[in-house]
């Protein structure tokens, strides 16, 4: 039954999550981590990557059952210095491989100052701001990236070689709400054209291209050979730094952890390769002073004078800060489509999809 238009609430969603994974044979305190990891994606008003992708994406759900996945995640450190570490992930499920990476990084900085974890044969981790964001209560910046299959067509090429690998960086402050860039490489996430496939509507001109190469509105292209594009879009726009930020995203995570680089595999042998970081501010100023000027800066940024039309100036995460603290108390909105799906998911595992709050 379609409930387009209801919210539904985060501790529900949650708990649905939870049991789904339970029975794909996740212990459940990897489930309870793994599930509170998705639906934040949901909080933030990041919707291409929170619960849709339960049974939305091959990685989740799918990937459990067919074997693809392993529910039981378990890092082998291949090699490893005080500040940094190579692991693999043995197909583990993405959230929680990620969740220990970041917690990895963490600890070596705790000792080091700085720690940095290359992750090799992972799956998919979600939206990665959120691990970024994992630092910040330990006064510390956080980094998270990924590489994934390529989608991407690089300037003046016509096929897909590059993912969208996204980056992310998260930085505290003392009262102001952190700092997040949360960016794919590309123009846009391969999220976005998920949404608009759900919601049946052509994407934006500048997107993507068909597989000669030729402007294309249809979200579905890549499924048809054509691909998203760089950051920037076209060369007259920059879309070279694009191209060249992705290709970084790309050494960094899928050469540096000796995977390899993203168009040496088919979609079908494809493993995400990760980097992951954290840097104690303490280790280079006070972290109080350090954040009582990110509270001046960001403050400055968000105070400026308006261009016409526009009602404020935000920075990067603040968005997303606000979007969390409402739907925490207004519940969490959800695609017909989506909310079909896993009612009769629930329905075939015993799991009842909740009711849901109220009309948006």
């Amino acid at each position: 039954m379609f409930k387009e238009g209801f919210r539904f609430d985060k501790q529900e969603l949650t708990q649905f999550t939870e049991l789904i994974l339970v029975h794909c044979g996740m212990p459940p305190e990897d489930a309870r981590t793994a599930a509170e990891i998705l639906i934040h994606a949901d909080l933030m008003g990041i919707d291409s990557h929170g619960i849709a992708h339960l049974m939305g994406h091959r990685d989740y759900v799918p990937g459990l059952r067919n074997g693809a996945v392993s529910p039981l995640v378990r890092l082998r450190i291949e090699h490893e210095t005080p500040a940094t570490a190579r692991v693999d992930a043995q197909r583990g499920f993405g959230l929680l491989v990620a969740h220990r990476a970041m917690n990895l990084a963490i600890e070596k900085a705790r000792s080091s100052g700085i720690g940095m974890i290359s992750v090799a044969n992972s799956s998919h981790i979600g939206a990665i701001g959120h691990y970024a964001l994992m630092a910040i209560p330990q006064d510390m910046i956080g980094i998270a990236m990924t590489n994934a299959p390529p989608q991407v067509v690089p300037t003046f090429a016509i096929k897909p070689m590059l993912g969208t690998n996204p980056i992310a960086v998260a930085i505290p402050a003392k009262s102001e709400p952190p700092f997040l860039l949360d960016m794919a490489t590309s123009v846009v996430a391969a999220g976005k054209l998920e949404i608009a496939q759900r919601e049946e509507r052509p994407i934006p001109e500048g997107w993507a291209v068909d597989a000669e190469g030729k402007p294309s509105t249809d979200p579905f292209i890549y499924r048809k050979g054509g691909g998203l594009l760089p950051l920037g879009s076209w060369p007259m726009t920059s879309s070279y730094k694009g191209y060249g930020l992705g290709m970084l995203v790309d050494i960094l995570c899928g050469v540096l952890s000796t995977t390899g680089f993203g168009a040496m595999f088919s979609r079908e042998q494809w493993r995400y390769s990760h980097l992951f970081a954290a840097l104690r501010i303490d280790a280079f100023q006070p972290a109080e002073e350090f954040k009582g000027m990110m509270d001046q800066m960001l403050n400055t940024f968000r105070t400026l004078d308006t261009a016409p039309g526009a009602q404020r100036v935000l920075y990067p995460g603040l968005r997303e800060w606000e979007m969390e603290q409402r739907r925490r108390k207004e519940g969490i909105p959800l695609n017909g489509k989506v909310i079909s799906t896993l009612e009769e998911l629930g329905r075939e595992l015993g799991v009842p999809f909740p009711k849901g709050l109220a009309r948006s």
